[in-house]
């Protein structure tokens, strides 16, 4: 049994799997990063220095100067600067995955061989493969029509 789970984790779909699954979650923590840190701030600033992840509406009634008070204080909170935060994460990484993929269907199209058209066809009489363009097949001497 140790044998045959050894082959099965040593099959290349397998290693790649796992290859994709680690450098996803690389490529997921970067893309985090890219939105919290990169593009929030200057849109916060266009839109009144707004930090979108301090954005919550307090359920319980009373008055919290900020997200971390209000959770300090185990207060409902609905955290919608956080979700605009996620959402915005969720269509950099749809995005950026969208234009890899078209990338690379890319450059399939373009390494796929181009079929040619025959250069050939079959003697009608002794099937024997002539030119395209004979009149008289070279091997039994038949008039092609």
């Amino acid at each position: 049994m140790l044998r045959e789970f050894k082959e099965f984790a040593m099959r290349g779909n397998v290693l790649d799997m796992a290859v994709g699954i680690i450098l996803g979650a690389a490529f997921g923590r970067i893309i985090t990063s890219l939105v919290n840190d990169v593009i929030m701030p200057p849109i916060g600033l266009l839109l009144g220095r707004v930090d979108f992840s301090s954005l919550f509406i307090n359920l319980s009634g009373a008055s919290y100067a900020s997200l971390a008070d209000a959770k300090k204080a185990g207060a409902a909170t609905i955290n919608y600067g956080l979700f605009l935060n996620c959402t915005l994460d969720f269509l950099v990484v749809a995005i950026v995955i969208f234009l890899l993929i078209r990338q690379v269907n890319r450059f399939k199209r373009q390494s796929e061989p181009v079929a040619s058209a025959p250069a050939t066809k079959d003697c009608q009489y002794c099937l024997t493969a002539i030119p395209l363009k004979a009149t008289r097949c070279p091997h039994c001497t038949s008039q092609l029509g």
